[in-house]
């Protein structure tokens, strides 16, 4: 068993592996996919050769980090969906997005990202963002506050719900902007779940809503992020913290700069 801490682990070290697989097996492929390097796993859900070979590359350097630590992949995951299973209860694991964005990235759409988090039975504790197009680095420690490179992050102070700016899916968004009195009109989906948790953090967005599978790889960096920043983030069925190793059927994830807009965005977007 490992018994390493997260303030034992060398944060620099995991951004220079981040930009590494980034500067090597990334951006030599964007704009450069030949037509048989990119597929479907399902249906509008693509994976390049970019994806699968990053993913790879983080595996091998993420693994001689923290030796014997569970990896959770998003392409592994494809294969072999065990490794999920065993997130809640793993000592350590790392939970690899290797191209974030993976529609725009095929598309030449410089939009995309990888993420990367570190867990601890289950429960986040620290997280890395790579915006490879800008070389901007977002980086999360549980109790120690977000950065954006070397400036912390921190959310200023909340604006009215109707001056909100947030992430919202098609239906959601169409549905409120025909919706009169107090609730947010200005939406957007930038189809790259990490650079939105980058503007979250920062402020940039002032909420999201997210459903679906809610899958570790995107969201366990980015919700501790936010939470680090200032934020409020829980599932709204039941008011629970976001966990990585705890995905239940159904499960919506809100964020809001604090609990009283939560509440009141909750009611808005059930």
């Amino acid at each position: 068993m490992n018994k390493a801490a997260p303030s034992d682990i060398d944060t620099d070290r995991v951004a220079d592996i981040l930009r590494a697989a980034a500067a090597e097996e990334i951006l030599p492929r964007f704009k450069s996919l030949k037509s048989h390097e990119i597929s479907e796993k399902n249906p509008g859900d693509l994976v390049t050769v970019a994806d699968q070979a990053s993913e790879a590359f983080l595996t091998r350097e993420l693994s001689a980090v923290i030796p014997g630590a569970l990896i959770v992949g998003e392409e592994a995951h494809e294969e072999d969906t065990s490794a999920l299973g065993q997130l809640a209860e793993a000592d350590w694991a790392w939970i690899i997005d290797p191209v974030d964005g993976t529609h725009n990235f095929a598309h030449g759409v410089p939009r995309f990202a990888v993420i990367v988090a570190l867990a601890r039975r289950g429960e986040t504790v620290q997280g890395w963002i790579l915006d490879p197009v800008n070389d901007d680095l977002a980086t999360v420690q549980r109790g120690a506050g977000a950065f954006l490179n070397d400036t912390r992050l921190r959310l200023g102070p909340t604006p009215p719900i109707k001056e909100m700016t947030g992430s919202l899916g098609r239906r959601q968004a169409d549905r409120l902007r025909h919706q009169s009195g107090d609730v947010p009109k200005d939406f957007t989906r930038y189809r790259c779940v990490g650079l939105e948790y980058m503007d979250l953090a920062g402020g940039a967005l002032d909420f999201a809503r997210y459903g679906g599978k809610l899958m570790p790889w995107d969201h366990a960096a980015g919700v501790l992020m936010f939470d680090e920043a200032g934020g409020f983030a829980a599932i709204t069925q039941d008011g629970r913290d976001y966990r990585p190793g705890d995905k239940r059927p159904g499960d919506v994830l809100l964020l809001a700069p604090d609990r009283p807009s939560w509440d009141r965005l909750k009611i808005i977007m059930p």
